[in-house]
């Protein structure tokens, strides 16, 4: 193993902070010198700031603070401001997370600088490449030195695309380690109490491009969001994307429907430990209601994780679908996952995937350009 060698995490979204963190504690344990880019791809305090602190992760070696923007605008800002900040560092691996365009952007500098990558979260497949998260995760999967699969069918997906087995690891969900680390911090009453809740409530996130994007895709689901309001009170922390098309289809406050800014990671799954019902499209949260058995619904047509579906209380729908399906979840009462909780989702993926890259590390898998540039 070269001297020291640097480890750094590229983190652009909520998501990709809850998942590194165990990892980043992990490599902490060991030893291993590392360092956290923030891409700046969630860029206001409520998306970004809170989550650090939330979390515990320390301060970024950079902030590119690139924003939002079209895809192929927002591509474009994070692999020039990757790319300055790869070189000035050196690293011996770059960790990227989940499916977002700043872990698309990282791979692809990292492919053409010959900087080795692990990905955590590889090997998950919706196939619907008319979703642009899964259009990164193909790449992202195609081009990683290190593949961290978080359930047991990543594995075949992988196998299927010809990815070397030697490179892929079964190490459970980083996730979940998030969320075993702060339940004895979850507790909804105070949440409840400063947003003014009182009795039972469901939560709503909502803000994939196919749901959010077309004003009649959003009109539709604000009317079914609206149908679940008639049944029990709906709380919507909103995520900046999407807001004012939401706005326009009708999502504002009215009788049994609060819309509230996004919440801090503590605070939001305070939320959701609290709830009837959830409703989302986010793949983060239909992990997480598993693990809380909260009753799940997501509106989209199909998951990159289906885990939570065989394994957890999450149920897929359509908007048409959808109020009929949170009568039904509200009337079964609260939910518990079928079984176990799937593979090795128990607290300890961080370490895992701590222990995998020291071992690389120490093994010197550093490419021969990369050698070169890190004498």
């Amino acid at each position: 193993m070269r001297d020291n060698p640097l480890v750094l995490h590229v983190l652009g979204a909520r998501p990709n902070f809850v998942k590194a963190a165990p990892v980043v504690r992990g490599l902490a344990e060991l030893g291993i010198r590392q360092g956290i880019i923030h891409t700046g791809q969630h860029y206001d305090a409520l998306m970004s700031d809170v989550f650090f602190a939330d979390l515990g992760l320390p301060e970024p070696v950079a902030n590119l603070g690139v924003g939002s923007g079209t895809h192929a605008r927002q591509t474009a800002a994070l692999l020039t401001g990757l790319e300055d900040v790869v070189l000035e560092h050196r690293p011996a691996l770059v960790v990227v997370y989940g499916d977002v365009n700043s872990t698309l952007a990282a791979i692809l500098v990292c492919a053409k600088l010959h900087v080795p990558t692990a990905h955590v979260e590889a090997g998950l497949r919706s196939f619907d490449r008319d979703m642009p998260e899964e259009v990164n995760r193909v790449v992202t999967d195609a081009l990683s030195d290190l593949l961290f699969a978080t359930s047991p069918e990543a594995l075949s997906h992988l196998a299927n695309e010809g990815v070397d087995p030697a490179k892929v690891h079964l190490v459970g969900n980083p996730m979940i380690d998030s969320l075993f680390a702060a339940l004895p911090k979850l507790d909804p009453a105070p949440v409840q109490e400063r947003l003014g809740i009182d009795g039972r409530y469901a939560v709503a996130t909502l803000h994939r491009p196919a749901n959010v994007d077309d004003p009649e895709a959003a009109r539709e689901l604000v009317d079914a969001v609206l149908g679940v309001a008639e049944q029990v009170p709906v709380v919507v922390p909103l995520h900046p994307r999407g807001r004012q098309r939401l706005a326009e289809a009708g999502l504002v406050d009215r009788p049994n429907l609060k819309i509230v800014d996004p919440l801090g990671y503590v605070d939001f799954l305070s939320l959701v430990r609290g709830a009837a019902l959830v409703v989302t499209d986010s793949g983060g949260v239909q992990e997480e209601t598993t693990m809380l058995g909260v009753p799940c619904l997501t509106v989209r047509p199909n998951t990159e994780r289906p885990i939570t579906v065989t394994h957890g209380t999450n149920r897929l729908v359509t908007p048409a679908s959808l109020p009929a399906a949170a009568s039904k979840a509200l009337g079964d009462g609260a939910a518990t996952p079928s079984g176990e909780l799937p593979p090795l989702w128990d607290g300890a993926a961080g370490p895992r995937i701590a222990r995998v890259i020291e071992a690389w590390l120490r093994d010197d898998n550093l490419s021969p350009a990369a050698k070169g540039r890190a004498r």
